[in-house]
């Protein structure tokens, strides 16, 4: 009887809505496919841990390679949930802000993430792109709408011609806060258990309603379909994971020439 191969687990996910572009590069990645042990098993592409140096850098020369990106043109920022947005056009790692912005070709940039909402925009007329890390004080205080404001300053950005994902993410049944948080957001992003009093956030419902409201096509906007919590076994979760997990990374770029 013949045997069926069984493929590995993917690495990488490719947000369907920028599959249109050729000249593209826009992926976010699993925990699947590196060497790091448990409990960073094993793509764990967090620089920010305690995770061996060597394993992070193995993996992530691991998931540039599978993406097509070359080694050594990325552009991140060591992120503290602020408000700052950062315009570059050289590889790096920058202090202090919670997204990039790019029209650079040939620049990747891109956010680190284990529960919160990474946004990838992509502004088609002008080839200018961008990585957003949205927490909930990021989604609280509106990094996205910053974001596309600031590309409407630096590229000439427009709505109608921006595609976004927003991408995994803790999933609403998941995200439980108290009522310090739950009170900074609009009845239409929360949930309150009337039995149990407890209050739960939808952030990825939230920062695609920013996205919305700048003026972006619903038609051109994508949400993942997974959560870091209830896909755990793919995706890692900071607060299903006590803290002690690894890192995805969310990243775009144009193509070089």
């Amino acid at each position: 009887m013949r045997q069926e191969s069984i493929s590995p687990p993917l690495s990488h996910h490719i947000p369907a809505i920028f599959s249109i572009f050729s000249n593209l590069i826009a992926a976010e990645s699993t925990r699947h496919g590196g060497v790091s042990p448990i409990p960073f098993a094993s793509l764990n592409l967090g620089i920010n841990t305690s995770d061996d140096p060597a394993n992070v850098d193995e993996n992530r020369r691991r998931f540039f390679a599978a993406i097509g990106a070359a080694d050594g043109t990325f552009a991140s920022a060591h992120q503290v949930h602020g408000m700052d947005i950062l315009y570059t056009t050289e590889p790096g790692r920058f202090n202090g802000y919670d997204a990039l912005i790019t029209n650079q070709p040939g620049l990747l940039i891109g956010v680190t993430v284990a529960d919160c909402v990474p946004i990838l925009i992509y502004d088609h007329a002008n080839k200018a792109v961008a990585a957003i890390h949205a927490g909930w004080r990021g989604t609280v205080g509106a990094i996205v709408t910053k974001t596309l404001t600031r590309m409407h300053q630096q590229f000439g950005t427009t709505p109608a011609q921006c595609y976004a994902y927003v991408g995994t993410c803790i999933d609403e049944c998941s995200f439980e806060v108290g009522p310090e948080v739950a009170d900074q957001f609009d009845a239409t992003f929360k949930r309150e258990d009337t039995q149990t009093g407890k209050a739960y956030i939808d952030l990825k419902k939230a920062n695609a309603q920013f996205l919305l409201d700048f003026g972006i096509p619903e038609a051109q906007i994508e949400r993942s379909p997974f959560s870091t919590v209830l896909n755990n076994s793919t995706y890692f979760s900071y607060r299903a994971e006590h803290g002690q997990t690894g890192r995805m990374l969310a990243v775009i770029a144009i193509k070089g020439n």
